[in-house]
């Protein structure tokens, strides 16, 4: 556990930041972080959009101190233009929320909930205990995208629809809303290309069905008594014993889990994963989910027009 955090922070973690900014440019890395700190800001002045005579359905995300402005302007874009309920949400801790954190969330969003982290760890030990999972637990410490599945499935039943951070919601979305109120197949993004990582090829053997391409899980629903832990446990082993480790592996093992069944994948047009900067700065869709070098026009421009769109 330790030694993936000490490597994580003193090679992967800065040889990102450094790939960033050979491929922004100084100044522009400069100009994009300054509007990333102006962002983190403006979240703390957000506050709950109440529509009380809406019925509420909640969605899951998975954050904490460092995406907490993130997750705030993700949220108020989506209260601000649903139609036909009221979205809250219940926030999986990733492990840093502490008081200080929890006083800020509800301050600003009092119908949240919070799923602190020991609460998490003691539902673990009972329904996925790492002696029979130490691989979905190695995961799970070392890479974090992995308690999207983990933290908000494990243990549970019934649907639930987890979403990211790095979202914003421009128009309502209605198959959001219409899948929330009634879910009955799993419902996931399109993404502009293959984003597993791992060979379709291999993904098929170890899942023994057809596995979609293009799957995103920026919004994921799955049912959580379905998911099969034995699998994903299998999954990883020999995924990454064959083909090595990857930051994809969780949208790989997503895709794995909904292969062979009929599946809710959104519209990439109206759902748009990876915007360019002529649509951020003039949207269309209803949705953009800002991964990769979107996050450029993220900063600068995104969470801008939900405010001046007040």
């Amino acid at each position: 556990m330790w030694l993936g955090k000490i490597i994580y922070n003193i090679y992967y973690r800065p040889l990102a930041g450094f790939n960033r900014i050979k491929k922004l440019g100084i100044i522009n890395f400069l100009i994009t972080g300054y509007a990333r700190r102006q962002m983190v800001l403006a979240a703390y002045n957000l506050k709950e959009i109440n529509k009380p005579d809406l019925p509420v359905y909640p969605v899951y995300i998975l954050t904490g101190k460092k995406y907490w402005y993130q997750t705030a302007f993700c949220l108020y874009s989506l209260q601000k233009v649903s139609g036909s309920i009221r979205f809250n949400a219940i926030l999986i801790d990733d492990g840093t929320f502490d008081d200080e954190l929890t006083k800020q969330v509800l301050s600003q969003f009092p119908g949240i909930k919070i799923q602190r982290a020991d609460e998490t760890e003691n539902r673990l030990k009972q329904h996925l205990p790492a002696t029979r999972y130490p691989a979905l637990h190695k995961k799970r410490e070392n890479y974090p995208h992995i308690r999207k599945l983990i933290d908000v499935h494990a243990g549970q039943t019934g649907w639930k629809m987890v979403i990211d951070s790095d979202m914003l919601f421009f128009k309502e979305p209605k198959l959001v809303e219409d899948w929330l109120k009634k879910p009955d197949l799993p419902f996931l993004l399109q993404d502009i290309k293959y984003a597993y990582y791992y060979t379709a090829g291999l993904m098929f053997q170890l899942a023994g069905e057809y596995v979609l391409p293009n799957l995103n899980v920026g919004i994921i629903g799955l049912e959580s008594q379905n998911i099969n832990w034995d699998n994903l446990e299998s999954w990883i082993v020999a995924l990454e014993a064959q083909e090595g480790t990857n930051y994809l592996l969780e949208q790989a093992l997503s895709a794995m889990i909904v292969a062979g069944k009929p599946v809710i994948v959104a519209s990439k047009d109206d759902y748009r994963v990876l915007p360019d900067e002529q649509e951020t700065r003039s949207p269309q869709a209803v949705l953009h989910h800002y991964v990769a070098e979107s996050k450029e026009w993220y900063f600068k421009y995104a969470w801008r027009l939900i405010l001046n769109n007040e």
